[in-house]
């Protein structure tokens, strides 16, 4: 049969084109039933959950990120092909963006993937890269952040945030009964940084002893963005792990 005779016949290219479909379809379906989970279950040394929701800090941070609209430049998703892997690590894992609202997967880059980004560089590093880039990249057509070293950061609705989240399915815990669940799942001191009652509390002492900004007399938008920055990939260990844990996951 002509191709031809296809395009010219309007009911015969609709009925194919649902036959393509359907098939199509078919095929990203129906392994979905056959697996157990499409998000991988990494634990740490200790035998709890690697990757965890984000501390207060680091949510605002990321609140700042979204308002940014850094996400128009930078993915934070790494494929699995071999140049990509060179360039930035191990592929992106479905587990690392569990409890992102919304993730930030993507492959528009105008600037580099952030997804491993945690810890390559020192937090005095990204605060002049966000001030002024072109002072560390020579050549970034970034635009200047000055204002978020300038900027106190809004803590007044952390609280109300992380309850919201938590009606999505981020684990943070209001009642004793989910702060053991978190014990169990994340580990004691991890727990902590969950509890949405001590989330004020929190905040402030990350912030003080990781001094991101670089100015301890301000507690700053700065230092939310740059906390949620350098924790970006760094959850999972893959040192510790083969490549054959994640495969059965792809």
């Amino acid at each position: 049969m002509k191709h031809e005779s296809i395009e010219t016949n309007a009911a015969l290219l609709i009925i194919l084109t649902l036959v393509a479909i359907s098939i199509g379809g078919l095929v990203e379906i129906v392994p979905l039933h056959y697996i157990e989970g499409t998000v991988e279950q990494v634990k740490n040394e200790k035998g709890h959950d690697a990757v965890r929701p984000y501390t207060p800090l680091e949510q605002l941070g990321r609140d700042i990120y979204t308002r940014e609209g850094c996400y128009n430049c930078h993915s934070q998703m790494i494929r699995p092909f071999r140049d990509e892997a060179i360039r930035y690590g191990h592929y992106s894992l479905a587990a690392e963006s569990q409890y992102d609202h919304p993730f930030q997967w993507g492959s528009k880059r105008t600037g580099p993937d952030l997804a491993r980004v945690g810890g390559k560089y020192a937090s005095s590093w990204h605060v002049k890269h966000l001030i002024k880039p072109i002072s560390v990249m020579k050549g970034s057509i970034m635009p200047n952040y000055p204002w978020l070293a300038e900027d106190k950061l809004d803590i007044s609705d952390v609280q109300a945030k992380m309850e919201t989240l938590k009606q999505v399915g981020v684990p943070y815990s209001l009642s004793k009964e989910e702060f053991a669940k978190n014990e169990k799942q994340f580990g004691p001191d991890v727990a902590k940084l969950l509890d949405i009652n001590r989330a004020e509390t929190n905040l402030h002492a990350q912030a003080k002893s990781g001094n991101f900004d670089g100015d301890p007399s301000i507690l700053s938008e700065m230092d939310a963005l740059v906390a949620y920055l350098q924790i970006l990939g760094t959850m999972v260990d893959f040192k510790k792990h083969d490549e054959a844990d994640f495969i059965e996951f792809r």
